[in-house]
């Protein structure tokens, strides 16, 4: 990585799950993220996370029969400013700890958890 990331920002992804009120409830207490509705084609609306004032990634619900049986998911990491901290912070949420921080040599700390939903996502404190 050439510049640290802002915390709460995405290096890059997008949730995807069954419910993003309870999803956008959580991020908000843990990374206090905002939100911005866009209306979507089939009716359903796409929240697009806000931190910052800056349009860090999205959340889509995963609704109709194509997703029946499909698990709440992230594909990515978020940079935080202190991953032991925030992770601390997971389970007075609704989360659960999955991985407990740890450091990956030249690279950051990072800890994986499961948020409310059961959604799964790292996150990382990364080393310049």
């Amino acid at each position: 990585m050439v510049n640290e990331p802002e915390h709460g920002s995405f290096i890059w992804n997008e949730l995807n799950t069954h419910d993003p009120e309870k999803a956008k409830t959580f991020y908000a207490e843990t990374l206090g993220w905002s939100y911005e509705t866009m209306p979507m084609e089939d009716g359903t609306d796409y929240a697009i996370i806000v931190h910052g004032g800056r349009r860090v990634g999205g959340i889509f619900a995963l609704t109709g029969p194509d997703f029946e049986g499909m698990p709440d998911h992230w594909m990515a990491y978020v940079g935080v400013d202190d991953v032991d901290a925030r992770l601390a912070r997971v389970e007075a949420a609704g989360g659960s700890i999955i991985r407990p921080a740890f450091d990956v040599a030249g690279v950051g700390r990072i800890g994986v958890m499961r948020d409310s939903t059961g959604a799964y996502l790292a996150w990382m404190t990364p080393r310049m």
